[in-house]
């Protein structure tokens, strides 16, 4: 391959294209009408048109992408993340156009695409499942008898989907019947099945996952574990690696189950195993994503690996150049997602034009992004402007180096969610590393970001006033006290 086109737009296709252009390889955008004067599309060395600004409309047609891949020549199409990345129909097309998919096979992704049979192939070698049921359950008396066996609190999941679609946690039998109704009907909305079923709730979870990468000669290697236990409305929302918990037995067994499910359907290209950690460190499968994840840049900066080339290395034919043995772990990461959302306002998202727009720099700090300043967020998509992600000797490196990124990003115009990933890394039970997917739930509310910003405004404001004196224009009409300024009649309001 020596031209590929990236179906998807933003920090992902960007990402992926300066790794195409180190390999030597073109590459070839595809936008909407939304994304004309995108930065992917300014970057490649084509760009076609596929439609107006709504995915379903663009980004979600697979005829046009193949059509845009014969136009130009293309030989291979990366998906990225979201999108067609997962959708084994695309693969299909892709390979009957005589193409080639920079991912694994439609098999696979049908597999691991449900639940319910990625749990099937799983248990092929034996792997930790949490107790529950193994195929779908329709019938609601059937559910309430094995929700009694299995022992509440338990957790309706819909077979088909993820991001929290179709999922209700339940606590006493009473309950039954409402909520799994509601989680039928969610997950016959959002994926056209309404297929659920039933496992323990894990009432103190940690949301381990396993990097693989596999080869079309039957080499399956894991690169270490990320994190991914910070989330609100179960999506993630800091990533790290290594895991804070993991201790190296731990991580090695975990590392192979990741493998094993990765073999169990012949997995090619890169993928993650997600697992669930309960509060004694045992784990227990839960998913595998078939494809490229947000967070993959932590894993990236703790081996040293550029998982784009893997991708498309893999995708050519060729053997992995590396064994298990020989991948190593070393330093720290953590990644923020940084969204257009005001998490003073329940994370509601928000567009608008980026008035100011400054990346932090300097040394372990890299920044994955689609955005410059004067841009607008469009509304039509995931409302991500960036990745931040610090890398360090160790993990109280990581962590001060991400405060001091966060203090250096500059943007205005829209509200983000660095403050709230300012607070995450300052929180005591994110820094001792005792905390689990109900972080967010148990420890941040609005009131967290409006007192510490007004702490900051006071201490701007009586810097201001110091400064002031030391000059010697303290006169009546040029000195404000700071017991008089708006800064601090604005704080003793909370």
């Amino acid at each position: 391959m020596d031209k590929i086109l990236i179906a998807n737009r933003g920090e992902i296709a960007l990402r992926i294209m300066r790794s195409a252009k180190e390999m030597g390889i073109k590459t070839v955008a595809v936008f909407s009408e939304a994304d004309r004067n995108a930065l992917h599309v300014r970057y490649a060395d084509e760009a076609v048109c596929i439609g107006p600004p709504p995915s379903n409309q663009s980004y979600l047609l697979g005829e046009k992408i193949i059509e845009a891949c014969k136009t130009t020549g293309a030989q291979g199409i990366h998906p990225g993340y979201g999108f067609l990345s997962e959708n084994p129909a695309f693969a299909k097309m892709v390979a009957a156009a005589g193409l080639t998919l920079i991912g694994p096979t439609p098999e696979a992704m049908e597999i691991m695409g449900n639940k319910l049979s990625a749990k099937a192939a799983a248990l092929k070698y034996d792997i930790p499942m949490v107790p529950g049921t193994e195929e779908a359950i329709t019938n609601v008396e059937e559910a309430r008898q094995r929700a009694l066996e299995v022992g509440f609190p338990i957790l309706i999941k819909a077979a088909a989907g993820g991001g929290g679609k179709g999922m209700r946690v339940v606590e006493n039998v009473s309950d039954f019947e409402e909520q799994m109704n509601l989680a039928v009907s969610e997950a016959t909305s959002a994926f056209g099945d309404g297929s659920v079923f039933i496992e323990r709730y894990v009432t103190s979870p940690r949301h381990i996952e396993i990097q693989v990468l596999g080869d079309t000669h039957g080499n399956i290697v894991h690169l270490f574990e990320r994190e991914c236990s910070v989330q609100r409305r179960h999506q993630k929302v800091v990533e790290e690696a290594p895991s804070s918990v993991l201790t190296p037995e731990i991580r090695e067994k975990m590392g192979k189950c990741a493998v094993d499910v990765a073999r169990s359907v012949n997995y090619v290209g890169a993928g993650t195993v997600e697992f669930i950690l309960d509060e004694n460190l045992d784990f227990f499968f839960l998913e595998m994503n078939t494809r490229l994840q947000v967070e993959h840049p932590v894993t990236e900066l703790i081996t040293g690996l550029d998982l784009v080339k893997e991708q498309i290395k893999i995708a050519r034919g060729e053997k992995l150049s590396f064994t298990q043995d020989e991948v190593k772990m070393n330093g720290h990461a953590i990644e923020l997602r940084v969204y257009a959302e005001d998490p003073k306002n329940n994370f509601l998202p928000d567009i608008g034009r980026l008035q100011t727009y400054k990346t932090p720099q300097g040394n372990g700090v890299r920044v994955d992004d689609g955005f410059e300043q004067g841009m607008e967020i469009p509304i039509y998509y995931d409302p991500m402007i960036a990745k931040l992600i610090t890398y360090g000797k160790d993990r109280e490196e990581a962590i001060e180096r991400m405060v001091r990124a966060i203090d250096e990003y500059d943007i205005t115009g829209i509200q983000t969610t660095l403050a709230f990933g300012k607070f995450v890394m300052q929180h005591e039970a994110f820094v001792s590393g005792k905390f689990d997917t109900h972080f967010v739930n148990k420890y941040f509310n609005s009131q967290s970001l409006v007192s510490e910003q007004s702490d900051e405004a006071l201490i701007a404001a009586i810097a201001a006033v110091m400064a002031l004196d030391k000059k010697g224009t303290n006169s009546s009409e040029n000195l404000v006290s700071a017991e008089n300024s708006n800064w601090v009649r604005n704080r003793k309001q909370y």
